[in-house]
């Protein structure tokens, strides 16, 4: 992972022999009370204001009650404690993300209004080619937060035991087996699209409104496959109601250490994360990002902050703004292959 410096360079003058016509023209224009209306060339702090100097906003692109929802409110408060400003969470849902994603994109370029990113945001970008907002060009990156790999579990009438032995059943069986996922463009289809791919074969996705309504399909046998994330896979595999052939993380789960990852396997290479980042604006303030981003990094080794992440069945991680920037770059290339090579469109 890697993460690019925050955008922000002073305008240099250009055409001295001009400068007199370019002083009477702004006096002209300030005398007409000229006034501009793009948030973003309003207000940007100086490299040495103090940061922040009002309230934040952290805008969540889902609703209340998920994932990102969670990580959001567990930093937002200890933002507050640390940088002694309110830290307020704002969930803005709808079109996957990027109803919420524009409104940073367009916010004043000052990181006081900073943006929860995802997974879906390393998709969206070969899923909606046509977005208002490039999360490489219009957000700047502060820090990768937390990972949460994923469980290739089946129905225990489903006569596998691994993942070699699954791709040997599906290559018998092209297009008779099925796998359940949250919803289109999920984590857990994108897991699914790339087991098809570079396995070569194929099962069939069946997406529901969630990853519970999916889970209950699969423990009653209706549909035998499913990605599903560690922390809601787990009692089901200790129950024995779900058997675990592997996990899409690059190491094993500190949840469920006997089960193997989806290299050991015999897939190299199959590695499928959800991820929590922070974006700002971008062309906010270099010194902004900077302290923004330093907060974070030490909130991320917080004694309850990684208690709490790892109960949820995170990772925390904490990475710096170039790290962030060159991971999701990895990650919008690797997931636009997999939406070309299954044909995927958006709802």
């Amino acid at each position: 992972m890697t993460v690019e410096q925050a955008r922000a360079a002073p305008i240099a003058l250009r055409c001295r022999s001009k400068i007199v016509v370019t002083v009477a023209l702004t006096a002209a224009l300030s005398d007409a009370g000229f006034r501009t209306n793009d948030a973003r060339a309003q207000g940007a702090p100086s490299q040495g204001a103090a940061y922040p100097s009002k309230a934040m906003r952290l805008i969540v692109p889902f609703p209340a009650g998920g994932g990102a929802d969670f990580i959001a409110r567990l930093f937002a408060p200890k933002l507050n404690e640390s940088l002694g400003q309110p830290v307020i969470v704002e969930n803005r849902p709808g079109a996957s993300t990027i109803i919420g994603g524009d409104l940073v994109a367009k916010a004043a370029p000052d990181a006081h209004t900073l943006f929860m990113a995802t997974f879906t945001n390393a998709v969206n970008p070969a899923l909606h080619p046509k977005m208002p907002w490039d999360i490489t060009r219009d957000l700047a990156p502060v820090s990768l937060l937390s990972t949460a790999s994923y469980t290739l579990a089946v129905h225990p009438s489903l006569p596998v035991k691994s993942p070699r032995e699954l791709v040997a059943f599906a290559k018998a069986r092209p297009g008779q087996l099925n796998f359940a996922s949250a919803g289109n463009g999920a984590p857990g289809h994108l897991a699914g699209e790339l087991l098809n791919t570079v396995a070569n074969i194929k099962i069939v996705h069946v997406p529901y409104k969630g990853l519970a309504p999916a889970l209950t399909d699969v423990l009653g046998g209706q549909v035998p496959i499913t990605f599903g994330n560690n922390i809601a896979t787990v009692p089901h595999l200790n129950s024995g109601r779900l058997r675990a052939l592997g996990v899409t993380s690059a190491a094993r789960s500190r949840l469920m250490p006997a089960v193997p990852t989806m290299i050991e396997g015999g897939l190299p290479d199959f590695i499928v994360v959800g991820w929590y980042a922070i974006y700002a604006t971008a062309g906010s303030p270099q010194a902004a990002i900077a302290k923004l981003h330093a907060e974070l990094a030490r909130l991320v080794r917080d004694p309850d902050v990684q208690r709490r992440l790892t109960s949820d069945g995170s990772d925390p991680v904490g990475s710096t703004p170039a790290e962030l920037a060159s991971f999701v770059r990895a990650e919008i290339d690797k997931w636009t292959k997999v939406v070309k090579s299954a044909g995927l469109q958006a709802d």
